[in-house]
């Protein structure tokens, strides 16, 4: 085996586990030990206060824990050219003196730069543009063409007297132009389907009235009760097409009606109990809904698109009563939920901005303008005087509400960006899915500190907004997970309990029944709501 690998380094006693191919030179410090050696116990004393039988528990390779990251293509090439320019992988083998040696050849290399004085010639001047002596270092590849001729518009003049635009002229947009505009119009029509089997009772009410027929009294205050892990697939509903689900909300305090927005454009609404069927889809949006938020009492709900619109509705009816838009992307929307303010709505925008809005004026009222980039979560904290916002710029930023000025500021260099977060039940932390493949936890009180002692992992969530929620006691969290999954962790211990299987693609929406013991609702990539119990 070892001829056809190469000879062993010298000064080395071949082992049967052990193969050192060529480019391990010889003053290379090569390990000489198998992985049968590496597991062995430590020898010496045992430490009384350390568990001896926990030392392998978190390790799922031989030398550690290992886990999945996700970098962007420009991070990963660049990185790979600065090692490449070091000396490739070898380069924490070679010195100093090695890599400034070869830098001195390279520049050796390189012709003369000639004499000023000679501007044609032998001998030229040519200064920094001196090519290479050998003819590989100068091989570069050829510059990709902009675009095709296809691609290519070209604009010729004529004597068309048509084509003089005189000052003050209208100049009327071209036909496909308008063409797409009244398309747009037309589908920005705001309309709204019933689909349920009855609008009405047998006493004339709608689906809004909470039901009291139930062994379940969905009035009682949230989290009275012990929560459980859902174990069994209850109902599904595929009311999206083969569009992504993009938020799931459940209707305040009864949680008799679910929400859910879709990529198809759409956004509906379902009954939870008695017969499970689509009750109301409201169309508007001509693009994919990003997010919905309910008012204080579920009477009114807000929906934001990719048209650059926000859209309030009556719940009910399935009118729109407003419009909102200032030309960015809404990429979250959440309803104040306290009293005084139950008629604003907090908007984060794609242009780092965070702007709020009153119902009843229709009118801009505030804007906070402090994130470098988009912003991802806003979260009430403090009996709703206060809210947190984390964006793509990896900081974190508590508001006193009303004031455009963050009174708590939280970045550190090893932070990702915060993609979505849940506020537990106690009102005391906020639960922060980081990019990074762990969930972390932050105070949401006075000092907004990071709880180093809670950190959750074992999931995937890397290059996908994924959502989390608490079950109403406090007991667990949930969380979504890019393979398809629910995974589900006891609050005090941070131990994941169960992996729930809920599809093939990225499970992103995640929600906790605010009345129930064990029930939970997921959808994601493939357009399916799944019911859990």
């Amino acid at each position: 085996m070892a001829d056809s690998f190469g000879e062993y380094p010298p000064n080395m006693a071949p082992q049967d586990a052990l193969v050192v191919r060529e480019h391990a030179e010889p003053n290379h410090a090569v390990v000489p030990y198998t992985g049968q050696d590496l597991a062995r116990p430590t020898f010496g004393p045992l430490n009384p206060f350390k568990d001896q039988a926990n030392a392998l528990k978190r390790k799922n390779v031989l030398t550690g824990n290992a886990e999945e990251t996700y970098i962007s293509e420009h991070t990963f090439r660049s990185k790979h050219r600065a090692i490449e320019g070091k000396g490739g992988p070898e380069r924490e083998y070679r010195s100093g003196a090695e890599v400034k040696e070869e830098a001195a050849k390279i520049r050796a290399g390189r012709q003369k730069r000639g004499d000023a004085t000679i501007a044609d010639g032998d001998g030229a001047y040519v200064g920094p543009w001196a090519s290479y002596k050998k003819p590989e270092w100068e091989d570069v590849g050829q510059d990709e063409e902009l675009a095709s001729d296809e691609e290519v518009e070209y604009i010729y003049e004529d004597d068309d007297d048509n084509d003089v635009i005189e000052s003050g002229a209208v100049v009327s947009a071209p036909a496909a132009a308008l063409a797409r505009r009244k398309e747009v119009e037309e589908m920005g029509e705001e309309t709204s389907i019933f689909h349920g089997s009855e609008e009405f009772d047998y006493q004339g009410r709608t689906y809004m009235h909470v039901p009291q027929d139930l062994d379940v009294d969905l009035k009682k205050e949230s989290g009275s009760i012990t929560n459980y892990i859902p174990k069994k697939l209850v109902h599904t509903w595929k009311h999206h097409g083969d569009k992504a689900v993009t938020a799931l909300r459940f209707f305040p305090t009864s949680g008799h009606l679910l929400l859910s927005a879709g990529a198809d454009t759409t956004v509906k609404i379902f009954d939870v109990y008695h017969n499970k069927e689509l009750l109301r889809s409201y169309r508007g949006h001509t693009k994919a809904v990003t997010d919905i938020s309910f008012n204080r009492d579920g009477t009114q709900f807000v929906s934001g698109s990719f048209d650059r619109s926000m859209k309030l509705w009556d719940t009910e009816t399935g009118q729109c009563l407003s419009k909102f838009t200032n030309g960015k992307t809404p990429n979250v929307l959440r309803f104040n939920p306290s009293v005084d303010h139950s008629t604003e709505f907090l908007v984060g925008l794609s242009d780092n901005k965070i702007v709020q809005y009153d119902t009843r004026t229709r009118e801009l009222v505030q804007e906070y303008d402090h994130h470098l980039n988009a912003i991802n979560t806003i979260t009430f904290v403090d009996d709703n005087r206060r809210f947190m916002t984390t964006s793509d710029d990896k900081s974190i930023r508590a508001w006193d509400y009303n004031i455009p000025v963050p009174i708590k500021y939280i970045a550190e260099p090893h932070m990702y960006p915060i993609t979505r977060a849940a506020l537990h039940p106690s009102q005391k932390y906020l639960a922060c899915q980081s990019s990074d493949n762990q969930v972390l936890v932050y105070g949401a009180t006075d000092k907004f500190r990071q709880n180093r002692k809670k950190s959750f992992r074992g999931h995937n969530n890397a290059g996908t907004a994924i959502d989390l929620a608490f079950s109403p006691d406090g007991q667990f969290l949930a969380s979504g997970d890019s393979a398809g999954f629910v995974a589900f962790w006891d609050w005090k211990t941070c131990k994941m309990y169960h992996k729930l299987p809920a599809g093939d693609q990225a499970i992103t929406c995640v929600l906790w029944h605010p009345q129930e013991t064990s029930k939970v609702v997921a959808a994601g990539l493939d357009g399916v709501i799944r019911y859990w119990d």
